[in-house]
């Protein structure tokens, strides 16, 4: 049954003098608990994309539903993770996380007891007493991951949430994100512009091109990926092999820009 339906998208930018479309002819369908992956050049519109998914942006023309009720009612079911983490300074771990419950009216004693055993899942356990300052940048982006999942949204919206961070602390928290969204069978849709990782996350990946932004090709990952770990899946055969594919075509569409 399809989950989250994207149908006809179209969005342009309108300025005193001049129309800038960012988007066009954006179709497709998304079964519950997949991970989906938008890669393409700078400009194809995979932000604007995910804006207007959330609610945040009205589209120029076309429709999204969630379980088939239209996005702009469903506004309290996604979760949005950004690159930076955002969380508060002034204000405790414990009170970042369970800020949003606060905010939405879901705080109830319940709520903040599994808002808990996910930032243990996190390996953050013992920093609730602690302030955003006292802790690393993978530690922030968990605790940004932990508030954002606290308020259970049926969709997760990922873009480039992992790019600010050091290799080593963006792979381990990729197998970390990867886990704790199988575990609790969310959707996910991630912006990147890391192919491989892409790859190493996803069950889907599509593949935008730019001016006006629209889905060149659509991949699916190997299963022998989608049912390992991240880092796991980086090292198979078969990552290689779709990498250069995906690599190739990406290619094929910059260079039609030039």
């Amino acid at each position: 049954m399809v989950f989250l339906e994207i149908e006809n998208i179209h969005h342009t930018y309108f300025s005193p003098k001049t129309a800038t479309t960012a988007l066009e002819n954006i179709t497709l369908s998304i079964e519950e608990g997949e991970y989906i992956s938008f890669l393409g050049p700078s400009g194809c519109g995979k932000t604007t994309l995910l804006s207007i998914i959330a609610g945040l942006l009205k589209p120029t023309a076309g429709t999204i539903k969630i379980d088939g009720i239209d996005v702009k009612e469903q506004k309290s079911m996604i979760g949005y993770m950004l690159q930076q983490d955002y969380l508060f300074p002034w204000k405790t771990i414990e009170e970042n996380i369970l800020l949003g419950l606060k905010i939405m009216n879901k705080y109830t004693e319940e709520n903040r007891k599994n808002t808990f055993e996910l930032l243990k899942e996190m390996n953050l356990g013992n920093v609730e007493k602690q302030y955003p300052r006292e802790l690393s940048g993978g530690m922030r982006q968990r605790v940004a991951l932990v508030r954002t999942l606290s308020t259970n949204p049926k969709i997760l919206l990922l873009d480039e949430p992992f790019s600010a961070l050091d290799y080593q602390t963006k792979l381990k928290l990729e197998d970390l994100v990867f886990q704790i969204l199988k575990e609790y069978n969310k959707t996910a849709l991630l912006v990147t512009h890391d192919i491989g990782e892409a790859i190493a996350m996803s069950d889907r990946i599509f593949l935008l091109k730019a001016n006006p932004g629209e889905i060149a090709q659509t991949f699916l990952v190997p299963e022998e990926l989608t049912s390992i770990t991240p880092f796991a899946a980086r090292q198979h055969p078969k990552y290689s092999e779709l990498f250069q594919k995906i690599w190739e075509e990406l290619n094929s569409l910059e260079s039609k820009q030039t």
